[in-house]
C-alpha cells in the first residue's frame, strides 16, 4: 500500500496508460480523481474500481480548458478532502508536418498536451502545499528527444514538458516533487493511431517492437508502475528528472 490514504489526480484516464495508471493507484491504497473526454469509458473505470472497494470518480471534459482543471480539483477537495499527487496524462498527436498541420490542429496539441499540465499545476501546486508533501508524475515522450514523422505538433508539446517540470522542480521542493516520465512505444490505442504517419502502419509497429533491445512493446502496465514509483516514497530522492521507460529503444 504504497499510496495509502493519498488522494490522486489522473487526466487521460479513461484509456490506456492512464486507465493503468488509476488501477494500480486505487490498488496501492489511492483515491482516484479520473478525468477523460469520453464518458462512457470513465464512468466504467470507476464503476469498476469502487465495485473492488476503491475510491474513484469520474469527471468528463477537456483538460485543454482551463474550467475542466478547476473542476477536477474541486471533486479531488468536495470528495477526498484535498490533493497529494498529479498525474497529467492526457495527450493527443495531431499528425502532420508543420506545413501540413492547421493552425486550429497545432492550437488543439498545444492546449491537450502542454496548455492542460499548465492548467492543472497552477490550479493544483497550491492544493499540494495544503498537503505535508506533494508530487507531480508528468507523463511525456522519448518524443522530447526525438522526432519521428509527421508529428510536428506531438514533438514539439512533449518536448517542452522537460524543462517545465525541471522548472517546477526547482521552485517548489522540498515539499513538492515533480518528475517526467517518458515512456517509448507502448501497445495502446496511441500508438496504432501514430502508426498511420508510416506507409505499413502494422509493420511500422512490428519493426519498432524487434528494434527494442527488449524485443516487445511497452505495456501500459509496465508505465503505471513506473509511474508509482516516482509518485511514491521509494523515489523520494529523485526531484526534476525526466526518466525514460522506452525497452532501451532511445539507446539502439
Amino acid at each position: 500500500m504504497k499510496l495509502k490514504d493519498k488522494v490522486a489526480v489522473v487526466t487521460g484516464g479513461t484509456s490506456g496508460m492512464g486507465t493503468a495508471i488509476a488501477r494500480l493507484f486505487c490498488q496501492e491504497g489511492s483515491s482516484v480523481v479520473v478525468s477523460g473526454r469520453d464518458r462512457e469509458r470513465g464512468e466504467a473505470l470507476v464503476n469498476e474500481l469502487d465495485s473492488n472497494g476503491h475510491k474513484a470518480r469520474f469527471v468528463q471534459g477537456d483538460v485543454g480548458k482551463l474550467e475542466t482543471n478547476r473542476q477536477i480539483l474541486d471533486v479531488a477537495r468536495e470528495e477526498f478532502g484535498g490533493v497529494d499527487i498529479l498525474v497529467p496524462c492526457a495527450g493527443i498527436l495531431a499528425l502532420g508536418s508543420i506545413t501540413d498541420i492547421g493552425p486550429e490542429e497545432w492550437r488543439d496539441a498545444i492546449d491537450t498536451n502542454l496548455n492542460s499540465i499548465y492548467y492543472l499545476l497552477h490550479l493544483g501546486i497550491p492544493e499540494l502545499q495544503k498537503r505535508e508533501k506533494g508530487n507531480i508524475v508528468v507523463i511525456g515522450s522519448i518524443a522530447a528527444y526525438r522526432g519521428f514523422p509527421n508529428h510536428a505538433a506531438y514533438c514539439t508539446t512533449k518536448g517542452a514538458l522537460v524543462p517545465m517540470i525541471r522548472q517546477v522542480a526547482m521552485d517548489y521542493a522540498p515539499q513538492i516533487r515533480a518528475n517526467v516520465l517518458c515512456p517509448g512505444p507502448v501497445d495502446t490505442p496511441l500508438l496504432w493511431y501514430s502508426a498511420k504517419a508510416f506507409p505499413d502502419p502494422s509493420k511500422a509497429v512490428s519493426d519498432v517492437a524487434d528494434r527494442a533491445p527488449m524485443k516487445r512493446l511497452g505495456t501500459p502496465e509496465d508505465i503505471a508502475r513506473a509511474t508509482l514509483f516516482l509518485a511514491c516514497d521509494d523515489s523520494s530522492w529523485i526531484q526534476g528528472t525526466a526518466l525514460n521507460i522506452d525497452g532501451g529503444v532511445m539507446i539502439n
